[in-house]
């Protein structure tokens, strides 16, 4: 049985045009638009899926945001990573249930919040306070309370060392990536794997010569591109718009001690 909507929670709103809204719930909060208006109240309590209608007639159907809706719709200080890097990023950094990761920087949470929901345990650095501040709000809003006891930021600079050891991961969403790498070979353990995230293919080319310095082995730097398909009964091609290029994921795993 679905759960109803109560106060607080992040709503999906999807009006007749498939437009989306995300919103967050509050007793006697209302959500304006140019369709009208609509009442928090006559949404909680509801289940996933109901209908209503705007004060001007329109009419709005109610989900639960994906993390994706999430990513894609929150609050941000920083730019996000997409969602389509996202997926193949737990992927590459092989996120398991109590993987002990570091990851610097953590912008708006993107990232945290889903490694996080993978089962990892992360330790975070950040420069900047409200970026910190951010994420640690974007995680809770999306994910609960109950996950911030997996979810450590501090305000320091990768760049100076990692105050770590025996970590499984390193995810990295750095500009200069390359200076982390002499820090993560001595705060992995043997086996462990480093991520990093550079839109710059200039950026993943310095990254990996680090690497190679420092013992890392089996590097390996992709691109993700993202084209959908127009399917209308056999009317059928490629969309004329497509994701391309958002940035460049490159991984290695540290062989040595």
């Amino acid at each position: 049985m679905s759960r109803v909507y109560s106060v607080g929670e992040h709503v999906l709103l999807v009006d007749n045009k498939r437009r989306r809204y995300l919103v967050t719930l509050e007793a006697g909060g209302e959500f304006h638009s140019h369709t009208g208006v609509l009442r928090h109240d006559d949404l909680i309590g509801e289940v996933e899926g109901a209908s209503l209608r705007s004060s001007r007639g329109s009419s709005f159907v109610a989900f639960r945001p994906t993390l994706s809706d999430y990513i894609l719709k929150m609050p941000r200080g920083a730019q996000v990573i997409y969602p389509k890097d996202l997926g193949p990023l737990l992927m590459l950094a092989d996120i398991f249930p109590g993987a002990r990761v570091f990851e610097s920087g953590v912008g708006s949470g993107a990232l945290s919040m889903t490694m996080l929901r993978a089962g990892a345990v992360i330790t975070g650095y950040d420069l900047r306070e409200d970026f910190a501040d951010r994420a640690r709000g974007n995680v809770e809003a999306m994910l609960g309370s109950e996950v911030l006891g997996r979810y450590e930021v501090s305000i320091r600079n990768a760049y100076d060392g990692i105050d770590l050891e025996q970590l499984d991961r390193v995810v990295l969403d750095l500009p200069e990536p390359w200076r982390v790498v002499p820090h993560a070979a001595l705060a992995l353990r043997p086996g462990g794997i480093i991520v990093a995230y550079t839109p710059s293919i200039l950026q993943a080319v310095e990254f990996r010569n680090a690497l190679e310095a420092h013992g890392f082995e089996f590097a390996e730097t992709i691109e993700v591109l993202n084209r959908t398909w127009h399917i209308a009964g056999q009317a059928v091609r490629p969309d004329h718009r497509m994701v391309a290029h958002t940035g460049f994921l490159s991984h290695a795993r540290l062989l040595g001690s």
